[in-house]
């Protein structure tokens, strides 16, 4: 217990001859050094707010600006136009700095080329708003750019060429205007019409005309109205009704999980992998509270929104009984770990100083190496974060309300990430295609219970080394926990490194205070939802089929000799193999981005178009020329090009039905088109994984460097949910889920079907990798 000791910073006795006071001087010191880290940080963020806050401005550019007035004062010439003069009078007279002429002359042009300094700031942001509002490039032919896109890029480069900070554009980015409704009824009509019959199409054409008609002008009103209110008319209803109001199980249902690289190795240390990762991570971390990331910039100079970023480290999803609520600290110094059962609190920092990877290996190895047992109840508590949320949100206010449940339950929820490390021992071996899918679903639910399903992520360290996320999906998606990764694998590859031996660099402080153990008392009744909660998780995990692969005769290269975008080559390939994998065509969904509006996350793109199903209809009659069938592919991926483009730039068809939908809600109001529209099932979900945010280094000289992206479980339980990444020129990987449960799917034979789709399409335009 010493190192319980060491924390508190005095004790006290009382005896008969007063009060005995014993001071700990370590502990003394560790308070002062955290309490000057802390104003550090409050100093920085004053530093960083005033920086954002006059971007593109800077301190350097006011000081110009006044001795410009100056300047133009002794040289007798005016260009205040008399501004300066009227400031200077009604300034007070006769007391404190004003007493001098000479004062009061430079405190006057100093407080003019201050409002003048402020101006030319408003009118640069606001120009550069009116030039961000602005996405015709978007739908320029690559290698044709227009005269006008040109001139636009230029304008933009000269008014973001001053090094922004992460947060410097978020005030220039334009908010997500909301479509006309006509304008969003036409394209719903046009995105169901290949997947109803004509009675069925003349029906739902009768409901949108009602609504569009009827019911809609009157909650359009509504939503322009919180358009304008709001910074975005969609993000925080979308965060509270999608994910924070769900009452299912996160495990399967949300949460969706990412891999390490896979095709290299660093070390198969367990320790020394973590200490390294961790280190990187709290590193990432830093730089993100003082906003040293790089904005992340389409075409390198349009910017994307980082507000998703706040929330990714000291965040915790609470379960509430309506509602949960996501709670995000300023700070946290500490990570919580959990190993054979127990959790343990391990302390980030020594004093102000960061602890070391070499430190940190020390600290997770004592982990692995404590033979102490789990306390009663404790080894399935995390059980509780995999079932209902109903459920867990009563069991936390019955057992974890007071006393040392709720002391270890704050551990856990106030640390800056969590930590599982497991007893198994998962990596992909090309040799063994099971691998992947069995890390794939390793990842994804574990045992249900060895990994913190509220927390923003859960880090995993295999046995052997091999690393991997789970990430709650309220608070961000994917490619927001994609930047962060792609930061800590290269910095651990290419910053930190190992020894001969695998073991961190450096030597580690033997003297530093062991991890703290969690301490629990859980009585029965607890125990009892634990394991309610815990067979609940395992049905769901037990029932999803994840089946992940390597598709290895191209990647991206050679998809580009079809001239196409590779998302679309990869989502026509989708509905053919669904199609024959099913015999139909079903409502599929793709995310897409629209980050660039303020606050901006997803929109969906319905992929299964009237261009895509004529073109999956032809390759599978069989009959059509080689010509024709490229005719039709270029149709459809044209097409899917098209909508994706509108999805990024606001013209989507989803979330505005969504947030009308809502209106509806809120105003009693009922719609037979909206309950219809927003029940339908997405059969094929799919998403793309984003690669190279940041370059971290060249892929061309260390192609094998590779993650593998990450995947999630299916959205329709007769469905299936398909993620892909493109991953460099000459692989994709993917990653397909289903469930056990319906008799229509199977995830392996859906993966037998896309291989087989892709190559029949690279024949249709002679593409092999021996073209390349």
């Amino acid at each position: 217990m010493a190192e319980a000791h060491q924390a508190v910073a005095f004790q006290f006795t009382v005896t008969p001859d007063g009060v005995d006071f014993r001071l700990s001087r370590e502990a003394l010191k560790h308070i002062y050094l955290s309490g000057i880290n802390s104003w550090k940080k409050r100093l920085i963020r004053i530093k960083n707010g005033i920086l954002r806050g006059v971007y593109p401005g800077s301190p350097t550019s006011w000081l110009v600006v006044v001795m410009a007035t100056v300047g133009s004062s002794y040289c007798k010439v005016d260009i205040s136009m008399g501004l300066v003069c009227y400031i200077q009078r009604c300034l007070p007279e006769g007391c404190g700095p004003y007493r001098t002429p000479q004062t009061r002359a430079l405190l006057s042009m100093a407080i003019f080329s201050t409002g003048v300094w402020m101006m030319g700031i408003f009118f640069f942001r606001q120009t550069l708003k009116l030039l961000l509002s602005y996405h015709g490039w978007m739908f320029e032919m690559h290698g044709q750019t227009s005269h006008f896109t040109k001139v636009w890029a230029i304008c933009v480069r000269l008014l973001s060429s001053r090094r922004p900070m992460l947060y410097s554009f978020q005030t220039s980015l334009p908010k997500l205007p909301v479509p006309s409704v006509p304008a969003t009824v036409k394209r719903y009509l046009e995105s169901v019409r290949p997947l109803l019959d004509g009675e069925e199409y003349s029906r739902m054409e009768t409901l949108a005309k009602e609504f569009q008609d009827k019911t809609a002008p009157r909650l359009q009103k509504y939503l322009v109205l919180k358009s304008w209110w709001a910074t975005n008319y969609v993000s925080d209803w979308w965060e509270e009704y999608v994910y924070l109001r769900s009452r299912a199980p996160l495990v399967v249902n949300s949460n969706y999980y990412v891999m390490d690289f896979v095709l290299i190795k660093n070390t198969n240390v367990q320790a020394a992998r973590l200490g390294n990762i961790v280190h990187a991570m709290i590193m990432y971390r830093r730089k993100l509270d003082r906003e040293e990331i790089k904005p992340v910039m389409a075409l390198g100079i349009v910017p994307m929104c980082s507000y998703q970023m706040e929330r990714m480290f000291n965040t915790t999803r609470i379960p509430g009984k309506e509602s949960d609520l996501l709670q995000h600290l300023s700070d946290s110094r500490h990570v919580a770990v959990y190993h054979k059962g127990r959790f343990f609190k391990v302390w980030l920092y020594e004093g102000s100083r960061l602890l070391k990877p070499c430190d940190l290996e020390m600290q997770f190895q004592r982990i692995l190496d404590d033979p102490s047992p789990p306390q009663p109840g404790e080894e399935k508590l995390a059980a509780l974060t995999a079932g209902g949320r109903v459920e867990w949100a009563q069991a936390r206010q019955a057992f974890f309300s007071s006393g040392k449940n709720k002391a270890a339950l704050d551990a856990i929820e106030r640390a800056a990430f969590f930590v599982a490390l497991d007893e198994e021992s998962h990596h992909y071996d090309p040799e063994d295609e099971a691998s992947l899918s069995l890390y794939g679903k390793a990842l994804l639910h574990g045992n249900c219970y060895n990994r913190w399903f509220d927390k923003s992520f859960t880090v995993i360290a295999f046995k052997n080394g091999q690393l991997g996320l789970n990430t709650e999906h309220a608070w961000a998606d994917a490619p927001i926990i994609g930047h962060l990764w792609e930061f800590v694998l290269g910095t651990d590859t290419f910053h930190l490194g190992y020894t001969e031996t695998g073991h961190c660099l450096g030597k580690p402080n033997p003297m530093l205070a062991a991890p703290q153990r969690l301490q629990w008392d859980i009585p029965e009744q607890c125990r009892a939802v634990i394991e309610s909660s815990y067979q609940v998780a395992t049905a769901l995990a037990d029932d999803v089929e994840l089946y992940c692969f390597q598709f290895l005769p191209f990647g991206k290269g050679l998809i580009k000799k079809c001239r196409t975008s590779p998302d679309a080559f990869v989502q026509i390939a989708l509905q053919l193999a669904h199609f024959r994998d099913r015999g139909k065509f079903c409502l599929t969904y793709e995310a897409s981005m629209t980050r660039m509006f303020r606050e901006g996350r997803t929109e969906t793109v319905r992929s299964c178009t009237s261009e895509s199903t004529a073109f999956v209809q032809a390759m599978v009659e069989g009959s059509h020329t080689k010509a024709d069938l490229q005719d039709l592919f270029r149709k459809a991926s044209k097409k899917h090009q098209n909508m994706y483009r509108l999805a990024m730039t606001g013209a989507g068809i989803d979330r505005h039905l969504f947030c009308l939908y809502l209106v509806s809600k809120y105003l009693g109001v009922s719609s037979p088109f909206l309950a219809e529209v927003l029940s339908e099932p997405w059969r094929l979900s799919t998403s793309q994984i984003a690669q190279f945010q940041i370059r971290m280094f060249d892929p061309d000289q260390y192609p094998n460097h590779l993650g593998a992206g990450g995947g999630f479980g299916p959205v329709a339980d007769d469905g299936y949910g398909v993620s892909y990444m493109i991953a460099g020129e000459n692989t994709i990987f993917f990653h397909i889920s289903s469930k056990f449960s319906s008799s229509e799917t199977n995830a392996q034979r859906f993966g037998t079907h896309i291989r087989q789709a892709l190559l029949d399409i690279a024949d249709l335009f002679q593409v092999s990798k021996a073209d390349s």
